[in-house]
């Protein structure tokens, strides 16, 4: 090992001591007591979302494997949020970094990638894999393909991943082992960690993965010998796939529930009143499956507790899932699921 990889991990390693855990937040939720119903809120990382975890873990797969030494560029295809943390992380290191990323993505994702020295790729293909490897190879640099190595990099048994995390956090609460833990998925990593951890540990919980439209993870567990494929992405940033990804795991996955956009935008507008926040569009869509599940367990007389994430925080889309002129030009009518939630707040039911 080279002495520029000894102080490389070093410096991770420093960086996360420097952090603290992510807070576990209690909803309060009248209408569908005793069950209880938390957040996880990874939007308190260094770099505000989930993805943080991951790029920490990306980075010392690939120096650990060799396959980042002094001086490389760093190239990785993302719809923002992993290539936000990966950036501080490169930053961190003196390493050069690219983003290739749609053109869609929203400019404060691509404002806070070029805060933290990395450059942004902007493409319209659908293709954004074989883009980021040819700039990597272009470049003699290191593709870091979050999409193939994240539900590797992280050591699912343990090791202060967020699966560990949110049981240690869960020690004390009237119900320490959740019914279920609810997900949404990007790459599949969370999924595939939190899936393997539960089975790992012989938890009964079960795991929900919530998907947004214009994504083929619901349609591929309903039939995992089926690859299929969109001609376009989904509108909720960060989740959601054209394809089935290699980290998609389906078989430690208990249940899957499809969430339309609309709902999961009302969501993340309910949420705000409800914590005086505002949360990203996969929030609403992690929220409004276990919104969904609590209504069941009321339904069934079931009790218990029920966990998902708040992946970042809404400020990084406030011209998107927060501008009325951007939800209608997308077609998308809130209406009926604020109505649904208004329901669902005042007697625990959501059909």
């Amino acid at each position: 090992m080279t002495p520029w990889i000894h102080d490389a991990l070093r410096k991770i390693d420093a960086d996360y001591q420097r952090s603290a855990d992510t807070h576990l937040i209690p909803l309060t939720v009248p209408s569908i007591a005793p069950i209880q119903l938390y957040l996880k809120d990874e939007s308190t990382h260094p770099t505000g979302s989930l993805k943080h975890r991951l790029a920490r873990s990306l980075f010392l797969y690939g120096l650990c494997n060799g396959w980042i030494r002094e001086g490389t560029t760093i190239v990785e295809a993302s719809s923002g949020s992993t290539a936000v943390s990966e950036a501080y992380f490169a930053r961190l290191l003196g390493l050069p970094f690219v983003a290739v990323m749609p053109a869609t993505t929203s400019q404060k994702k691509i404002d806070q990638i070029t805060f933290y020295g990395g450059q942004c790729h902007l493409v319209t293909t659908r293709d954004i894999y074989a883009e980021a490897a040819q700039l990597a190879a272009a470049r003699g640099g290191h593709y870091m393909d979050q999409f193939t190595y994240a539900e590797r990099v992280t050591d699912w048994r343990g090791n202060n991943n967020i699966a560990e995390s949110i049981f240690a956090q869960m020690a004390a609460e009237p119900d320490p082992i959740p019914r279920w833990v609810v997900v949404s998925a990007g790459t599949g990593g969370t999924s595939a960690t939190i899936g393997r951890f539960l089975r790992y540990k012989r938890f009964h919980t079960e795991l929900c993965v919530a998907d947004p439209e214009n994504s083929v993870f619901y349609d591929h567990f309903l039939d995992p010998s089926t690859s299929p494929t969109l001609a376009v992405g989904s509108r909720i940033e960060g989740i959601g796939r054209p394809r089935v990804e290699p980290s998609f795991n389906p078989s430690v996955v208990d249940l899957m529930i499809k969430v339309p956009d609309a709902a999961s935008l009302a969501t993340i507008h309910l949420l705000e009143t409800l914590l005086q926040r505002k949360a990203g569009g996969s929030t609403g869509t992690n929220l409004y499956a276990a919104f969904q599940l609590c209504a069941r367990m009321k339904a069934a007389g079931e009790t218990g507790s029920v966990v998902t994430m708040l992946c970042d925080a809404g400020e990084r889309y406030l011209d998107t899932y927060y501008n009325p002129e951007w939800i209608a030009r997308q077609g998308l009518d809130l209406a009926p699921y604020n109505a649904r939630l208004e329901h669902f707040m005042t007697t625990g039911e959501l059909d």
